[in-house]
């Protein structure tokens, strides 16, 4: 029996589940496929393990600019709006204290003024001084043999906020609720897709590994890492190149932090900054991290040649990928910053050379207190432009116009993934002639843009 449907979505993550969400609640299509390579959602990159269960919005994140910062804000606010609309306050969405601390004059200057910029953005964006701080986060302040840390610390954020995610659950929501409204939709599991092929009725056939066929009118690729390599082989994208980034964490037993703890971004370096928050997945432990190295695989392992990616091999063997990744080792704050965050790796030594950087969240720990998150984190795949020979940050997304789109969402992709829905939406439903209740959309999930439209 052939197996025809609307729309198909590749990848069972928060980003194509919320797509699903987003098309049956807002167009009058209805019958969408969603296909996932493992036997459940959320298993790779959304996974409660593989992230820092954040909603980015950029209140704390300071490698963000003011700009980026606006734009990210009204994603978040998406995320945080539906979260709160199905009532899954303290399972999946989380409210705690988070903020963005300088240590020592310098960082605490650095702070001072991004606060005053960023307060027109953030309203109620608070000002910490030391002993505010020794209030709210004691542990930031206590340094070795019960006194105060020396250096000046100042910090900027909320003492109260919904900033905590279970993205796992949160995808697990989205296919719920989607499959409330329309009984045709289907996710299917363990399908690994091997081809996506054109058929002469204007419909893609969707082709797994075992050979399986489901089919669709447009299908739209939200499958992580893998969906660069599977538009390549369609002969799309084909001026990009990838750097998968791998991520790892070490906790502390017990509840130091009562909230998110973010450090001053180094403005040369395109990797998350370290912090620490309380983890909302194992309750009782506080997660340092992340880590960050390049890796040549798509999907981490702990196995060092296991998972190794021949797909990636294809992709960036050529003296443009080449001259772009020499390049940014060319440029010693990132070559130190990779190198220190490989010997965080190691046995026995990692754990020493992370102390060191994670004292300067939480001043009086001890080695022993540092445990390797084994299992935790996971790779993102940055892409690099071949043709403007450069790292490209945030979402890249491959529009060929033809019925088929491919995204790539690495850090914030998560906590953009009802704005990126939105996107696709309009993308589909133009494409499909079908009707999308975008001032529906903006009404439940985000009032403040209503008004502009």
């Amino acid at each position: 029996m052939k197996r025809d449907f609307d729309v198909v979505i590749v990848g069972g993550g928060v980003s194509g589940c919320a797509l699903l969400w987003t098309l049956s609640q807002y167009t009058d299509l209805k019958k969408i496929a969603l296909v996932e390579r493992r036997g459940g959602l959320a298993k790779v990159s959304s996974n409660a393990k593989a992230n820092s269960q954040t909603i980015h919005d950029g209140a704390i994140e300071t490698n963000y600019t003011a700009q980026k910062a606006k734009k990210v804000r009204l994603a978040a606010e998406k995320l945080k709006n539906y979260a709160l609309n199905k009532n899954l306050q303290n399972t999946v969405i989380f409210e705690m204290q988070k903020m963005a601390i300088g240590v020592g004059d310098k960082e605490c200057a650095f702070i001072t003024k991004r606060h005053e910029e960023f307060q027109e953005i953030y309203p109620g964006l608070t000002f910490f001084d030391k002993a505010k701080i020794k209030q709210i986060e004691p542990k930031v302040i206590l340094g070795e043999q019960g006194l105060d840390r020396p250096e000046n610390v100042v910090g900027s954020g909320f003492e109260k906020y919904w900033c905590g995610m279970n993205f796992e659950l949160l995808s697990e929501n989205f296919v719920q609720e989607a499959m409330k409204i329309h009984s045709e939709n289907h996710v299917f599991f363990n399908f690994k897709v091997s081809r996506i092929e054109s058929c002469m009725d204007d419909e893609w056939a969707v082709i797994s590994t075992e050979g399986d066929e489901i089919y669709g009118k447009f299908v739209l690729v939200d499958a992580g890492s893998y969906s660069l390599p599977l538009a390549q082989s369609m002969g799309y994208g084909l001026e990009l190149g990838c750097l998968p980034v791998a991520g790892s964490f070490y906790f502390v037993p017990g509840n130091l932090l009562r909230g998110k703890v973010y450090t001053v971004q180094n403005p040369k370096l395109p990797f998350a900054a370290l912090h620490g928050d309380p983890d909302v997945w194992i309750k009782g432990k506080t997660r340092l991290g992340p880590t960050a190295f390049a890796m040549p695989k798509l999907e981490r392992n702990k196995n060092l040649l296991k998972g190794v990616s021949w797909e990636l091999f294809k992709m960036d063997f050529n003296p443009d990928v080449m001259g772009i990744v020499y390049d940014l080792f060319s440029e010693r704050d990132i070559r130190n910053y990779v190198f220190k965050n490989l010997v965080f790796e190691l046995p026995f030594f990692g754990k020493r050379k992370f102390l060191h950087d994670a004292r300067k969240i939480i001043p009086s720990l001890y080695l022993g207190d540092l445990q390797y998150a084994y299992g935790f984190g996971e790779v993102r795949p940055q892409v690099l432009d071949r043709t403007r020979k450069k790292l490209e940050l945030g979402e890249k997304k491959i529009v060929t116009g033809r019925g088929i789109t491919f995204n790539m969402t690495p850090s914030p992709g998560a906590t953009s993934c009802l704005e990126n829905a939105l996107k696709d939406a309009k993308e589909i439903a133009e494409y499909l002639g079908a009707h999308l209740d975008v001032e529906r959309f903006y009404k439940e999930l985000s009032p403040e843009e209503l008004k502009t439209l």
